[in-house]
């Protein structure tokens, strides 16, 4: 596109814009959110128990979190453990088919520990898996 200025010399104006900056940009960004997606994807520190057996967990469930402190957690929520059966049966499914993995720092006693299985078991569900880590041998 071509115009005529007021002192009668004719110019063109810059019509492509240089988007390499943008490009730079986005592509940094995307880098950042990859790096830092899996890491803000488990924000509940929870050092769980070592065995020997360990199932790989392969669908998605509802997880139940006990922390160090003793804190009870339904997915990234936290729950008061009187309300936890409440909180289980306004999930939806049928309790007698839905499955709970519970994960309990190492440190937990086992009295809030076993007070969690109760909320559990009387929202209806009996199908608990409890996670562990594999338990690292040298031989």
């Amino acid at each position: 596109m071509a115009f005529t200025s007021s002192n009668g010399q004719t110019r063109s104006s810059l019509a492509e814009i240089n988007i390499t900056p943008l490009v730079d940009v986005v592509l940094v960004l995307l880098v950042i959110f990859m790096i830092t997606a899996p890491v803000l994807q488990s924000g509940i520190e929870v050092a769980v128990p070592k065995t020997r057996t360990v199932k790989e967990i392969t669908e998605q469930r509802l997880v139940l979190t006990i922390d160090k402190t003793q804190q009870v957690f339904l997915g990234d929520k936290l729950v008061n453990v009187h309300e936890l059966g409440q909180k289980l049966h306004q999930q939806g499914s049928d309790p007698t088919h839905q499955v709970i993995y519970l994960r309990a720092d190492e440190s937990v006693p086992f009295g809030a520990f076993a007070s969690v299985m109760d909320a559990v078991k009387q929202a209806g569900i009996t199908n608990v898996s409890i996670v562990t880590q594999p338990l690292n041998e040298k031989h």
